[in-house]
């Protein structure tokens, strides 16, 4: 607002003549033609640059003195074109005057085509344009990408679908598209998109964008290009590297973890129907007069794409999983209970009744005891891919977080619901513990649960298989059931006499390490033997292994033909499924999302199992969450959450984001918030999930569940 009262004062002032500060244009040679609040017009001033600002790109160029550099910038970006004409081109070239324009309606002697809106393409720097700091190669990103295809010679940047981290590993593609080209009349630089809303757009990573104006300014006017530019970013870390944290961080993270789930806007507010299924009306309606707080009613969506659009923001990832819900619901009633947030409690409530007693996600097939899918939970309830699908995993986690948020409640209402997936998974795992990555709706159908009881099936895989064992050491300590354990302990035995080259691994091998922690520390609270302890030890020493001095964890490729998503092969496999956040071993990032997430548990309960290793490195990832969670005064939707990705070297959310559907950019609800919010929150709390469910009365629906869903004779027969 007060940018618009200033236009309007200089307006009403100098009656129509639109530029400011013309005796400062004269001294620093740069005349503007953009509104007040453009990005770079803004970090120039801030710079101590003395610039000019004109209202249109005719007054700018009328402004200018012989050697002047005229800056055009596309405040219009993306839906209209800057308006320009063939007359101001020529009145420029007359002046002697250099120009900068960005996403022009014409360009002289050259065809223009209309907008194009890229998906793949990022930006790569193509020749030696902008120094050593910024060689050919180099990747940056362009948030909410639109151009005007042009056909221009020596292109100093293109877009084009590229694999790699910071550098086009398999250099440029045959289709490129020009960014930013000298026209071939001279003194003019052409950048088919809007180069300039770099704060506004999330421009990345920063360090690149601020060689790319260092050598823009420099070409318009030497001196200029020798001023550094810097800004904050629209979406910051909390806290730098090396800032002092304040006494209570770790508490103000939970608090503020929690909180983005709301800022977020996650939770759906009517009752959308899911696949093949609805809500009465009259059950909705009994709902809200009896809810003590209606949000959360109606479930918790997954979270926020890894996509920015224009103006800085991120869709939301709509569907509603049973795992990302009962995390939410168990991040939520750690925030009830360590903050005294009544409405976060209720709310935890409100997601586990919807998703394990109202909606279908329990019941019909997995709510007959006659049908091979009983006890079992769907992966998600809003699309027939969701539905059908029965990821052990998910379960587990779904288990997990149920758990957690009955003991921090107090209720006991889900206890059954949650015994019969325990129950359902095992007799769905193989003779040897494993159970494999999914057993979908249709072969349970048709084969039943007995033949994927007795399969001698193995795969060495924690992220798909290791939380199913901490569900299974959990439940043998409260019912003494054998077959928990031994399904557990056998398939624990096998997988670390795999440690790790036997190991399949998913997007990374970090994950896989980070995955065993939890069954590996509950193993020992079973049973505390030597070679349980050597296991454990095993385990966190790899972890360790991995751990930055600022507490991330490195993430790590396994050995190749041995991972399931593995970096981009070409440059045309990149975006084409899911992937690592790198594209090779030593590079700077940390998971939010498969690994430092599951590190951080898996070694907040190795510590709590008397593991003094863990203990210190999961004080130095609790510094190290606390640091880089986002924050924001422009997007309340990211503000608090923690993104996927972070370039530990740079200070900055930055990564391959070569990824399908879970890309650098993402926040998860449940994967990534719910977990380091939980720990955090355990920390103050002085316990562990081990010790916070203790207490839990799950066992008295255990034996006439057993008897049902894995009778004497299937037990005899194993």
């Amino acid at each position: 607002m007060k940018g618009k009262r200033g236009q309007g004062r200089v307006s009403g002032l100098l009656a129509g003549l639109c530029c400011v500060s013309a005796a400062a244009a004269v001294q620093a040679g740069l005349v503007f033609s953009c509104g007040e609040a453009n990005d770079l017009y803004r970090t120039v001033k801030a710079a101590g640059l003395a610039a000019a600002r004109c209202g249109t790109p005719s007054e700018a160029v009328e402004q200018a003195r012989k050697g002047d550099g005229v800056l055009i910038l596309a405040d219009g970006y993306p839906k209209q074109t800057t308006a320009l004409t063939a007359d101001l081109y020529a009145a420029a070239a007359r002046k002697g005057v250099r120009v900068y324009v960005e996403y022009p309606s014409m360009l002289p002697e050259m065809e223009v085509l209309p907008p194009k809106e890229m998906r793949y393409e990022r930006a790569v720097t193509a020749s030696g344009f902008f120094g050593e700091r910024l060689p050919a190669l180099r990747i940056l990103a362009i948030n909410g990408l639109r151009l005007l295809p042009v056909k221009a010679e020596k292109p100093h940047l293109v877009a084009a679908r590229v694999a790699g981290f910071d550098t086009a590993v398999y250099g440029l593609p045959e289709e490129t598209f020009p960014l930013l080209f000298e026209h071939p009349r001279g003194g003019l630089l052409v950048a088919t998109t809007q180069l300039s809303r770099f704060i506004t757009g999330r421009y990345a990573p920063q360090d690149a964008w601020q060689a790319v104006w260092r050598a823009v300014l420099g070409w318009l006017q030497p001196g200029a290009g020798a001023v550094a530019l810097r800004w904050e970013p629209a979406v910051r870390p909390a806290y730098g590297r090396d800032a002092e944290l304040p006494p209570d961080a770790e508490r103000q993270a939970v608090r503020l973890g929690a909180e983005w789930f709301f800022k977020a806007k996650l939770f759906p507010d009517t009752a959308r129907p899911g696949y093949e299924w609805e809500l009465p009306a009259s059950e909705i309606e009994q709902m809200k007069r009896s809810a003590k707080i209606a949000t959360g009613l109606f479930g918790v969506q997954e979270g926020l794409l890894s996509q920015i659009l224009p103006d800085g923001s991120q869709p939301q990832l709509g569907s509603r999983r049973g795992d990302c819900t009962a995390e939410s619901a168990m991040a939520l009633a750690f925030g009830g209970r360590l903050l005294g947030d009544a409405r976060q409690t209720a709310v935890a409530a409100n997601l586990l009744d919807f998703y394990l007693l109202r909606s279908h996600a329990a019941k019909r097939e997995r709510g007959d005891p006659a049908h091979g899918a009983y006890g079992l939970i769907a992966w998600g309830i809003d699309s027939k891919g969701l539905y059908v699908a029965n990821y052990g995993d998910d379960n587990a986690r779904l288990m997990l977080g149920s758990l957690a948020t009955a003991a921090l409640t107090g209720e006991d209402r889900w206890d059954e619901t949650v015994m019969r997936c325990l129950l359902g998974n095992l007799r769905t795992s193989g003779r040897f513990g494993f159970r494999g990555g999914r057993i979908d709706i249709p072969a349970l159908s048709k084969q039943g649960w007995e033949p994927f009881f007795r399969r001698d099936i193995t795969n060495y895989t924690g992220h798909y298989e290791s939380y199913l064992w901490a569900c299974y050491l959990w439940a043998y300590h409260k019912t003494g059931f054998e077959l928990f354990y031994e399904r557990a302990e056998t398939a624990i035995r096998m997988m670390m006499a795999q440690y790790t080259d036997g190991w399949r691994w998913t997007n990374g091998l970090a994950q896989e390490k980070a995955r065993m922690l939890l069954p590996l520390a509950w193993l020992v609270r079973v049973k505390d033997t030597p070679e349980h302890r050597a296991w454990l030890r095993k385990a966190v020493d790899g972890v360790v292994a991995l751990q930055a001095p600022c507490g991330a964890i490195r993430e790590e490729i396994g050995l190749p033909g041995k991972g399931a998503y593995p970096p981009p092969r070409s440059n045309g496999d990149y975006g084409k499924h899911e992937a690592p956040l790198i594209q090779a071993n030593g590079e700077p990032v940390a998971d939010m999302l498969y690994t430092a997430n599951f590190a951080f548990i898996g070694l907040h309960e190795a510590a709590a199992a008397g593991d003094g290793t863990a203990k210190r490195a999961a004080d130095k990832m609790a510094e190290f969450f606390c640091r880089i969670q986002a924050r924001s005064d422009v997007h309340p939707s990211v503000d608090g959450g923690w993104f996927r990705a972070f370039d530990f070297g740079r200070w900055e959310t930055w990564a391959s984001n070569a990824d399908a559907g879970w890309g650098a950019w993402t926040i998860e609800s449940g994967w990534t918030q719910g977990w380091i919010v939980s720990v955090l929150a355990m920390r103050q709390m002085n316990g562990s999930l081990w010790d916070l469910t203790s207490d839990s009365k799950i066992a008295r629906h255990f034996g006439k569940l057993r008897a049902t869903m894995i009778p004497d004779a299937a037990l005899s027969s194993r």
